[in-house]
């Protein structure tokens, strides 16, 4: 009973991770759904199931990352305004859902601005690092989505 408590604080947390950049979610996802599968004996969810979802789980990560980075470089930014929306991200968190939508497009506005000192460029910058961001948040969001709905089909036809 003890490990389904801590599977379901686990999942949780990563369900608020995936949302917010500061938390790993989706490995905390599958982490507490992989706590629970086992703590079942694998009656209900399969290793085989269990495996779909850590692949599920590291091709959303992937696009999340590489989305992190092509968005801006897609833009023609520099490595400085993939650093400054990162610190924008974290900056972000301390405002709430609407900083941690601007604060990557400030952020990246700013670090290529201060680089190359050339507004249009910035602000282009701004714009890849947020279309970045969205496309990762929408890759995490679609695998939170698939993960608990296998999850859950897998562990009611079990």
């Amino acid at each position: 009973m003890i490990w389904m408590i801590l599977s379901v604080i686990l999942v949780l947390i990563g369900i608020a991770g995936t949302l917010l950049p500061a938390l790993p979610g989706l490995p905390l996802v599958f982490a507490g759904l992989l706590l629970a599968a086992w703590a079942d004996g694998f009656i209900h969810v399969s290793g085989w199931t269990m495996m779909v979802l850590g692949v599920i789980t590291a091709l959303a990560m992937a696009a999340d990352f590489l989305a992190g980075i092509f968005g801006p470089k897609f833009a023609g930014a520099s490595r400085w305004a993939v650093v400054g929306a990162g610190i924008g991200a974290i900056v972000g968190l301390f405002f709430s859902l609407p900083g941690l939508i601007i604060g990557p497009f400030i952020g990246a506005t700013a670090a290529e601005y201060i680089y190359r000192e050339n507004i249009g460029q910035a602000t282009k910058a701004g714009f890849g690092a947020w279309l970045g961001l969205i496309v990762g948040a929408v890759a995490k969001i679609a695998a939170l989505a698939s993960l608990l709905g296998i999850f859950a089909v897998a562990w009611l036809a079990g």
